[in-house]
């Protein structure tokens, strides 16, 4: 341990010294603290969405309580907890393989480049129309208490899933979603995915919820929709075959009986705002777009209107 800190004391004077000598390696220092900052920050924040926060919470007790051992000279508490530690590697990629694959299918299909540089209106406008036509679809089979299981794809992409189902590939419309779940159809057992603004798939698999604290009241409808919500950032629309309620599914957490309004508000802030932005920031961006053109297009005239006059003085 001595010899550890000693290297690491050398470390930390040797650093001091480049930063001396060269005044720039500051900026690479800042910039090092800034983006593990955000990770820790986006960790977090990503950690609080789900069950995994409790267990973070455990696991720095747990190290809390392996520290004092250490100071109070608890040899044998200190020795079990040290021990465990020791292999508590191996046991954290074990039990958040599920959030850490997750974690790392999001950053692979981050879109911060979109976000930052700008967003594309036609994207958005579709996402809109295709949000109507399913609440459309919802709300009609709500009323003939039809049971249906809708998924919404999102950043991380479920071409997995996708394959266990009939491909279709089809614009998403409200006659097409209603005809889909019709009973004692062929494609009306299974979820319907929407990709890009598409019906992908009908009659998917996907993987139940098996959580002991979910109620023994849901179908496998609800336990689907949970369970695809837990692996992926997928939302789900789930129409209750029983009683005709709605209900959604996002981030492992079911929410039931919403109205056909509540839907459309939950559905455009997970899929529009919290991809494009508000509409104020869509509108401030295509000002700032059309008032760039008109820039453009203003140059371009008074040098048309330059040559012309060149030419007529020759």
């Amino acid at each position: 341990m001595n010899s550890l800190n000693k290297q690491f004391t050398f470390d930390i004077s040797q650093y001091t010294q480049e930063i001396t000598q060269n005044p720039w390696e500051i900026v690479t220092l800042i910039l090092d603290i800034l983006i593990v900052a955000f990770l820790i920050y986006e960790f977090i924040k990503l950690a609080k969405k789900s069950k995994v926060w409790q267990l973070i919470k455990g696991i720095f007790f747990l190290i809390i309580i392996t520290i004092l051992s250490g100071l109070l000279k608890m040899h044998i508490l200190n020795f079990i907890l040290s021990s465990i530690m020791t292999y508590g590697v191996i046991a954290l990629l074990i039990i958040f393989q599920p959030e850490l694959r997750r974690g790392l299918e999001r950053l692979g299909s981050n879109t911060i480049l979109t976000k930052f540089f700008g967003i594309d209106e036609s994207i958005r406008d579709k996402t809109r129309e295709t949000i109507y036509k399913v609440a459309i679809a919802t709300e009609e089979l709500a009323k003939t208490k039809t049971g249906a299981l809708i998924i919404f794809e999102r950043e991380v992409k479920l071409q997995d899933i996708i394959d266990t189902g009939i491909q279709i590939d089809a614009e998403v419309s409200p006659q097409l979603l209603v005809n889909t779940f019709v009973p004692n159809t062929p494609l009306h057992d299974g979820a319907v995915i929407i990709s890009n603004n598409k019906v992908a798939c009908a009659a998917a698999i996907l993987p139940l919820a098996d959580d002991k604290d979910i109620s023994k009241k849901l179908g496998t409808r609800h336990r689907a929709a949970i369970g695809i919500s837990k692996e992926t950032d997928a939302i789900s629309v789930v129409v209750s075959e029983e009683t005709g309620k709605i209900s959604i599914a996002r981030d492992g957490t079911l929410i039931a009986d919403v109205t056909i309004d509540s839907l459309k508000r939950i559905l455009f802030k997970q899929l529009v705002t919290s991809r494009f932005g508000t509409d104020e920031r869509a509108k401030k961006i295509t000002d700032f777009k059309n008032k760039i053109n008109n820039k453009k297009e203003t140059k371009k005239d008074s040098m048309t209107k330059e040559k012309i006059d060149t030419k007529e003085t020759k």
